[in-house]
């Protein structure tokens, strides 16, 4: 499911109204922001939020530098854009590293919003920038999760402190604190225990904790699937512990994402990350900006950018170069794409980031698991027939067809498919014969 796609819909109708009109009166812009108000009431955003930008949009939107413009529509989303990017804290808050290493970082919840699983996510993140990161089990109480954490940290080849189940939490985020420093590490992030609800004593043992190890950064992990309740969460947190940031967890569950709209303005701290999915590697910075074009269905192609360059090797993306500057691109590399592709998230979402894929998207379902039942024919190929299909008669494509687990219908299909990307990975090659291979138009 894509983020806000929901709300990417429904105010995309509101703008398309407002396009078809060469002049624009107050009338207009009035019911096509009454649209928008509408939009973001659904998508779960804070009704005094959603009132105060409505009211200062309208304020702006009917002034004569709009009503007059050549293109007063796009104007009027430009204004919308900026006013979505300032409500959600206007430019990206990043987690400053301590000048004298390790960076204490200490993660905090309710149980069930995913903290555990945020802190693993987090060190991972810090990890793929060469930072030496530690993981410390603080959460004594919740069976199972210092375990939970020991194997997430294994996965992971990163370090976790612990001192077992039945001691104080305080004294091991302190142990941890030590371990790290005499370990030359750069960042420990803290896991502690979340409760069902917010309580005095969970409180009390944050308040010590944070007296006893002087954090830099104290993120709270907030589940979105819990709307505004996440955000009262929040503010609890915020009053009795004093918070630097929000990590919003399970974004890829709720396609409103109204809490993430809010959450600036409700409680005055910046949400810092957003986890996307049920994978280590679904953790993304979050920056206002680019979240605002996305939730208007403009894309966010510095996100794609970043994401590609995370997952695609550069020797192998030079090797690829040359197969289609050569006419050599074979059903092995579409495999070695169609991995990476896989590794950079759910495909819903990616198209999502593409300036105009929005409504081509629309009705289309992206079958995730078509992408493993290609791999296993083409894995069901011999060297042969993956460097030449043209070889794979009826016979071949009922052994690739058996020893996939598929059958002749997906063989051909794939076959046709891959032979459509070699017609246009044929087409980009010679464009870039003599040169610098070109960006693929309407992508990059």
């Amino acid at each position: 499911m894509a983020i806000f796609s929901n709300l990417t819909e429904k105010l995309q109708h509101a703008f398309a109204g407002l396009r078809k009109k060469g002049k624009l009166s107050e009338d207009d812009i009035k019911a096509a922001l009454k649209e928008v108000q509408i939009a973001l009431l659904e998508a779960d955003v804070n009704y005094k939020v959603v009132k105060k930008f409505i009211k200062d949009l309208r304020e702006k939107a009917i002034g004569k530098d709009i009503l007059e413009s050549l293109t007063p529509a796009q104007q009027v989303i430009k204004l919308v854009n900026e006013e979505l990017t300032n409500l959600m804290g206007k430019e990206k808050s990043s987690i400053m590293l301590a000048s004298n290493p390790p960076t204490i970082i200490m993660m905090c919840g309710l149980q069930g919003a995913g903290k555990s699983t945020t802190c693993a996510k987090l060190a991972n993140f810090y990890k793929k920038q060469n930072k030496k990161v530690m993981l410390a089990a603080c959460d004594v109480y919740r069976p199972a999760a210092i375990k939970q954490l020991q194997v997430l940290g294994e996965s992971l080849d990163i370090p976790v402190f612990t001192l077992g189940e039945n001691v104080d939490p305080v004294g091991i985020a302190k142990g941890a604190v030590e371990k790290a420093r005499k370990s030359a590490m750069d960042i420990i992030i803290i896991d502690t225990a979340g409760r069902l609800h917010l309580d005095e004593q969970m409180m009390n043992e944050l308040v010590e904790m944070k007296k006893v190890v002087h954090p830099h950064e104290i993120l709270l992990a907030v589940d979105a699937m819990t709307g505004q309740d996440a955000l009262n969460v929040a503010e609890s947190f915020d009053n009795q512990l004093g918070i630097d940031g929000i990590l919003m967890t399970k974004m890829d569950g709720d396609a409103r994402g109204g809490a993430a709209i809010s959450a600036k303005a409700v409680t005055g701290k910046p949400i810092k990350f957003l986890g996307t999915g049920e994978k280590i590697t679904d953790l993304e910075v979050f920056h206002p900006e680019r979240m605002a074009s996305r939730i208007l269905g403009m894309g966010d192609v510095l996100t794609l950018i970043e994401k590609a360059q995370e997952n695609f090797d550069e020797k192998k993306a030079k090797e690829l170069e040359e197969k289609l500057r050569n006419s050599t691109f074979t059903l092995d590399d579409f495999l070695d794409q169609m991995d990476s592709m896989k590794g950079m998230g759910s495909m819903e979402d990616l198209m999502g980031m593409i300036p105009g894929m929005n409504k081509q998207m629309k009705n289309l379902q992206v079958d995730e698991k078509q992408m493993a039942h290609n791999k296993a024919i083409i894995q069901s190929m011999t060297k042969d027939e993956r460097k030449d299909p043209q070889i794979i008669n009826a016979n071949r494509r009922k052994r690739i067809a058996m020893g996939s687990g598929t059958n002749v219908q997906r063989v051909n299909v794939l076959l046709k498919q891959f032979k459509e990307t070699q017609k246009m990975m044929k087409r980009i090659g010679q464009m870039g014969k003599g040169g610098k291979m070109p960006k693929i138009p309407g992508l990059f």
